[in-house]
């Protein structure tokens, strides 16, 4: 018998977990199922440890492929990814998204969610990786580039899905469209053509092109599920175009282009002759000529046409050295309970809209069934303000954990607040440890008080919550974007100003990180910084976005002239906090008065305005680091920018600031202090 003091409740009221018992049962069949763990994935799979293993390797040697062709040392994954492997087709397919009522007839696929991705695997094929290679590559590049035109994210995905991997060696550069029947692509979200008419190879033999310009300015709707042959085309294109653009090592003349065209909104034809020294004509015949130059391609698509075809896949383009052999990686396997590894299914079902139902009720039979396992048993008691009788009756928890934090999210995404937490409590009743609960406990309070109109409660364990997380999963930008709210909160903007930051550049693409960045701006009245981020999304296409960026626009001007915002107009006054089950609330109080003691300890806020600039970044000064001065020259001026430390600089287009750049196109927001010098604010590398 042991005891533990848990906080729990079923309606937003405190209850004390007091005793808890651990009955052990005699110990059942061994469980098939292992949960391997490499550098940066969880594999869970039934199919053996060497296996197991291998799939680790795969990926991680995908991962490190992906970094060499973006030339990035390193790369973001802001969100957990969890690969499930099954050994059988059964399993696998019982698991798979529907097409028409019948289960996708590939063997594997890619589930993206805001708290966590997966990818699931029928290992009885051969290389089952390889089909999701496509969608693994829009996940990389979601997190890892800014946002950017639709033909280099798709042209870099079929690229790259061409992948062909062993110990020693991958392959890449082969037509991924070479005798696909059909491709499917994320449930619920067909980004690609299905059943093209023709291999890329093929149709860019004997098909018209689109012309460059107008391939390079068309609006990709990955949302359409558009057969008709412009689509196809585009698709085919962008691939073929990438391979030049990757193969002739143009990577940083493609961010010239994007930075023209993105941000300067330099026309196409303008911008490809600045960035890559050629006219749009030159460019395009020079990928024409760079196309048919690939006779492994044509000899692929010569032997496909044969009885007997089909073996494409030994005319790869090209062979490189495997970047990560499987000494260079320690892998590591422990064995996971059946139970789990069962839930951990019925949890990706239930993220399947077709899928959804069956994987509820079988999560909820797991919440609901004793462990063959473990049991544990406690008793609580209402404090007498919530009810006289305060001997509650004895409460067993059963079921399955990562059942119960299973049907917490989805009851979080539905709004239904008090199932969730009662589900976290079972949850935690069980174990404790378990990173996951605190997050979602994070998550509950914010969606929680954007309901109610209110703070978030219960601030500091909030706090302390997600710290932990991020010990856990260092990369998990939500969580500190989270983190960057409740320090706005709790009064800190300058804190809430470096975990918002670390957010967006974890994951540069989420617009709403952007939002809650200006926001924290507008609240430590750096008007003009907040102003750009809010223009910026106005800009974004995306109808929500824009339409929340406008009102904030307008808010803006009224807060920055008078000094107060509408969201603190007594008309819209914000409702007291009420108690809450996390803290204790004189441990609140007491850290908002720190908080505010801390604050008026702090020297004046700068209010000189912000500047931008764009230029060529001459020379960096690091004699005296962490300090930098950076010499930039912008029309014929040459101004000296300071940083009093460079590892906090705001960095755009890069992951790293170097004291070695000389040279570098570059875009500065700084403060002025004379004609020709200032203090950086953020500084943009192209």
């Amino acid at each position: 018998m042991g005891r533990i003091r848990f906080i729990f409740s079923p309606s937003f009221s405190v209850m004390l977990v007091c005793l808890v018992f651990v009955v052990s049962t005699p110990a059942a069949e061994p469980s098939p199922w292992l949960e391997i763990h490499s550098t940066h994935y969880t594999v869970i799979t039934d199919a053996g440890e060497k296996t197991g293993k291998e799939v680790a390797l795969r990926f991680e040697q995908m991962r490190a492929v992906f970094g060499s062709l973006l030339m990035k040392d390193r790369l973001n994954e802001p969100v957990p990814l969890t690969i499930l492997a099954f050994k059988n087709d059964k399993s696998y397919y019982q698991t798979a998204p529907l097409r028409q009522g019948q289960p996708i007839d590939v063997p594997g696929f890619f589930l993206s969610g805001e708290d966590q991705n997966f990818i699931v695997l029928n290992l009885f094929e051969p290389e089952s990786w390889r089909a999701v290679a496509h969608d693994y590559a829009l996940m990389l590049v979601n997190y890892n580039y800014p946002p950017v035109q639709g033909w280099f994210d798709e042209g870099l995905a079929e690229y790259f899905s061409s992948i062909r991997l062993d110990d020693r060696n991958y392959e890449i550069g082969s037509d991924p469209e070479l005798l696909a029947a059909s491709r499917e692509s994320s449930p619920g979200n067909l980004s690609r053509v299905n059943n093209p008419p023709k291999s890329f190879t093929e149709l860019l033999s004997g098909e018209a092109w689109l012309a460059l310009p107008d391939l390079l300015s068309m609006k990709h709707d990955t949302s359409a599920d558009d057969e008709g042959m412009r689509d196809t085309l585009f698709y085919a294109q962008s691939w073929m175009i990438m391979h030049y653009l990757l193969h002739e090592q143009k990577l940083p003349d493609m961010g010239t282009y994007f930075g023209l065209v993105q941000i300067r909104h330099v026309p196409v034809q303008e911008a490809i002759e600045k960035a890559y020294g050629m006219t749009p004509a030159q460019l395009d015949q020079a990928v024409k000529d760079y196309f048919h130059s690939l006779k492994p391609l044509f000899t692929a698509l010569d032997a496909s046409k044969r009885p007997g075809g089909g073996q494409e896949n030994a005319f790869q383009v090209y062979q490189f050295p495997e970047p990560v052999a499987p000494s260079d990686r320690a892998i590591t396997s422990k064995t996971l309970s059946e139970t789990d590894a069962t839930a951990i299914a019925d949890e990706i079902k239930s993220r399947i809209p077709d899928r959804r139902e069956a994987g509820l009720q079988e999560l909820n039979k797991l919440a609901t069934t004793q462990d063959p396992a473990v049991t544990k048993t406690w008793s609580f008691k209402l404090p007498k303000k919530e009810k006289e009788d305060t001997d509650a009756p004895l409460t067993t928890a059963i079921g399955n954990e990562i059942a119960h934090r299973a049907l917490a999210w989805d009851h979080l995404q539905r709004g239904e607040f008090d199932a969730c937490l009662q589900e976290l409590g079972d949850a935690a009743a069980l174990n404790s440890q378990d990173m996951w609960i605190r997050y979602y406990l994070s998550v509950l309070k914010y969606k929680a008080a954007q309901v109610k109109k209110t703070d978030m409660e219960g601030l500091p364990n909030l706090m302390q919550d997600l710290r932990a997380v991020l010990e856990w999963y260092p990369e998990f930008a939500n969580a500190y974007d989270l983190l960057a709210l409740a320090r706005m909160q709790g009064g800190g903007p300058a804190a809430a100003m470096q975990a918002e930051r670390a957010a967006t550049q974890l994951s540069p693409r989420n617009l709403q990180y952007v939002y809650h960045l200006a926001e924290i701006y507008e609240s430590d009245k750096r008007w003009d910084a907040a102003r750009a981020l809010l223009e910026r999304l106005q800009a974004s296409g995306d109808p929500q976005v824009v339409a929340e960026a406008r009102t904030r626009l307008g808010e803006l001007t009224a807060h920055e002239k008078y000094g107060v915002s509408n969201a603190s107009a007594p008309s819209s006054a914000k409702l007291a906090p009420q108690p809450t089950p996390f803290d204790v609330l004189d441990q609140d109080a007491a850290k908002r008065a720190e908080q505010s003691r801390t604050s008026q300890s702090e020297t004046i806020a700068d209010l000189r305005p912000e500047k931008f600039i764009q230029g060529r970044l001459i020379a960096v000064d690091c004699s005296q680091s962490p300090a930098a001065i950076l010499t930039v020259t912008s029309d014929g001026a040459v101004l000296k920018l300071r940083t009093a430390d460079y590892n906090s600089l705001l960095l755009i287009g890069t992951d790293k600031f170097s004291c070695a750049w000389s040279g570098r196109p570059i875009a500065v927001n700084y403060k002025a202090g004379g004609l020709s010098d200032g203090d950086l604010v953020s500084l943009e590398v192209r």
